[in-house]
């Protein structure tokens, strides 16, 4: 299993300097780093004692939706990382 992961790794690495990748691959690897932020990010938010939590008792679901307003708006990471810090601890203290 190692051997098969090092090797679809390597891969990008290892081919020739002229070969091109499918354009259909190309456009597919462009949603990896969204798909797995989301992976990351999405589970913290959503889940609670690995259960579904969707209420308006999640602080974690609030605080995020608060990130992902001001991310959306301003496009500023450290902003954004604040306002979802402030609402977090907001929703925590209300609740």
């Amino acid at each position: 299993m190692a051997l098969v992961t090092y090797a679809l790794r390597a891969s990008f690495l290892l081919l020739p300097a002229g070969f091109e990748t499918p354009p259909l691959l190309r456009r597919a690897l462009r949603y990896v780093p969204a798909a797995v932020l989301t992976a990351i990010w999405a589970p913290e938010l959503l889940l609670q004692n690995q259960v579904l939590h969707l209420s308006i008792e999640n602080e974690r679901m609030l605080a995020g939706a608060v990130a992902i307003a001001v991310a959306w708006r301003w496009k500023l990471t450290s902003i954004t990382i604040a306002a979802g810090l402030a609402a977090l601890h907001l929703f925590d203290w209300l609740t």
